[in-house]
């Protein structure tokens, strides 16, 4: 009997801990996700920015143009057909671009969590469009060098996201310390069966000790109102949801950043 007994008390105690352990799989699952809707809420705002200094010098082109329609039609009463259409195909080029930019920002916003084939290439043209006009404000030079069109399998959205906050932290590096002819570097190649995207900049390196401690969650580095989940969530996303690696080191006169995701590795 105390043996059956002591069976059943068993049994029972593995029943508790086997739901202990699911309720924390779930809260852990809840908590990753809340920390995944921070990271893009306290990226929401510079993204505004983005936008803005994209937007800017589009809609001063547009402008000039319509101007310059009005005052010939102000000053000689007239304006030819010829001068319309040019104005309108002019128009219609800018907002072609500006549509696309829209397009960019959306990307980074969506939530599909679909794994697919993507180009590489594709994610850093869409970054590029993103970030360029508010890097050109602070005087920062954006270099890309492309050595493989590389096609890899994963969250094609989320690895823009990386890209951006790594780019992102780059930049307030290079502006906080007032860095001269600032410039940023993407490189992409492939080696030992990988892909890998190097982020490099002339910021001044990251002067902690361990330097990965940037990855902690809600850590913050010398960032002002910075939430210290962008990293934390890019080595997530790289790590977790497409099997790769996200790594750090300083270099001369500055950091790199490496993703590096597995070629081949199929569906």
């Amino acid at each position: 009997m105390k043996k059956d007994k002591l069976i059943l008390e068993l049994e029972s105690e593995n029943r508790y801990l086997k739901e202990q352990l699911e309720l924390l799989t779930q809260q852990s699952h809840l908590r990753d996700e809340l920390v995944m809707q921070q990271s893009k809420m306290a990226s929401m705002g510079e993204m505004l920015g983005n936008i803005a200094h994209q937007w800017r010098q589009p809609l001063m082109e547009i402008s000039t143009h319509l101007i310059d329609t009005e005052v010939k039609i102000k000053l000689l009463g007239k304006v030819s057909n010829e001068d319309i259409l040019n104005t309108i195909y002019k128009s219609n080029h800018i907002i072609k671009y500006m549509s696309q930019t829209i397009d960019d920002f959306r990307d980074f916003f969506a939530k599909n969590k679909q794994k697919e084939d993507f180009l590489i290439t594709e994610q850093v043209s869409s970054v590029i469009n993103i970030v360029k006009s508010s890097l050109a404000s602070k005087g920062i030079k954006l270099n890309i060098i492309i050595k493989n069109n590389t096609c890899i399998y994963g969250l094609k959205n989320e690895y823009l996201q990386v890209l951006i906050n790594i780019i992102s932290n780059a930049k307030d590096a290079i502006e906080s310390r007032k860095i001269k002819d600032g410039k940023i570097v993407v490189k992409l190649y492939e080696k030992d069966g990988n892909s890998i995207l190097e982020i490099l900049d002339n910021g001044g390196g990251i002067d902690i000790d361990p330097i990965d401690k940037v990855f902690a969650p809600f850590f913050t580095y010398k960032k002002k109102n910075g939430t210290g989940v962008g990293l934390f969530m890019s080595k997530l996303i790289i790590e977790n949801n497409m099997d790769g690696r996200l790594t750090v080191e300083n270099i001369e006169n500055g950091a790199i950043f490496k993703i590096i995701i597995p070629l081949n590795k199929g569906k």
